[in-house]
């Protein structure tokens, strides 16, 4: 890192949920902290679950997010660095934000090292044991057939699907409290799993939209980034140590 800036993390905005008014709202505040964390940054990770709903067509992205996107270019240009991870329900980007933002996009759990700290990136839909049911609905989703079948689909058409499918899970998620469940969750058993390959000093996740700050050994911490959707919670690095906070 250059001069000791910070590296942040944030994940799950699902910008356009519930409806237009409230995410235009919740887009606004990720914006301004955007702006605020800007002179001291020197990369940004987001970590999926950036849009509750995003599909690139060959002429045609999802319409809206006009001051994040507006934002994120004018954060590349000035020389941060973007890497945005595919979540669950914006797993249909393809190369729309490299060629406008030169960010990297990312698919699969990345390890990364910052001042001698090693880091295991991953958005955190579909890691650890069970849950296969979900597992093998991703597989549909990602298949390529299915994504070029879906293509054809007038992106009206195409939006109101994706639209149900995407209301239906969030139904489905409130219906069961959020608890972080300790030694039990599948990010802590995946996480140790790992660990008994290699050191990780910090394995950092989204997607379970509850901020956590997990001791897994001595040594190693798991971080749940939380969400920007009820807690606008984030984590960043300062060259020492991660920290897990609140935009204010």
């Amino acid at each position: 890192m250059s001069d000791r800036k910070n590296i942040y993390f944030a994940s799950d905005f699902h910008l356009g949920s519930p409806d237009y008014q409230l995410s235009r709202q919740r887009e606004n505040q990720i914006v301004a902290w955007l702006d605020q964390i800007e002179g001291n940054a020197s990369e940004i990770y987001l970590m999926g679950d950036l849009f509750d709903f995003w599909f690139e067509y060959k002429t045609v992205v999802p319409k809206g997010y006009i001051r994040l996107l507006g934002k994120l270019a004018r954060l590349s240009d000035a020389g941060i660095r973007l890497t945005i991870f595919k979540g669950n329900h914006d797993l249909w980007m393809k190369d729309y934000f490299v060629r406008e933002l030169n960010a990297e996009v990312v698919s699969q759990p990345i390890v990364k090292t910052f001042e001698n700290k090693t880091f295991y990136l991953a958005h955190g839909d579909g890691l650890g044991p069970g849950d296969y049911g979900y597992k093998f609905i991703n597989r549909i989703f990602k298949a390529k057939v299915n994504q070029f079948l879906f293509s054809w689909l007038h992106p009206d058409i195409g939006s109101k699907i994706a639209r149900y499918f995407s209301d239906s899970s969030r139904i489905y998620q409130q219906k069961t409290p959020l608890i972080f469940n300790g030694d039990k969750e599948r990010l802590v058993i995946h996480a140790r799993n790992i660990l008994k390959e290699r050191h990780i000093d910090y394995f950092i996740f989204g997607h379970r939209h509850i901020p956590v700050d997990y001791l897994l050994n001595d040594h190693s911490r798991l971080i749940n980034l939380g969400d920007m959707f009820n807690h606008f919670s984030y984590a960043f690095f300062d060259g020492d140590d991660v920290k897990l906070l609140n935009i204010s």
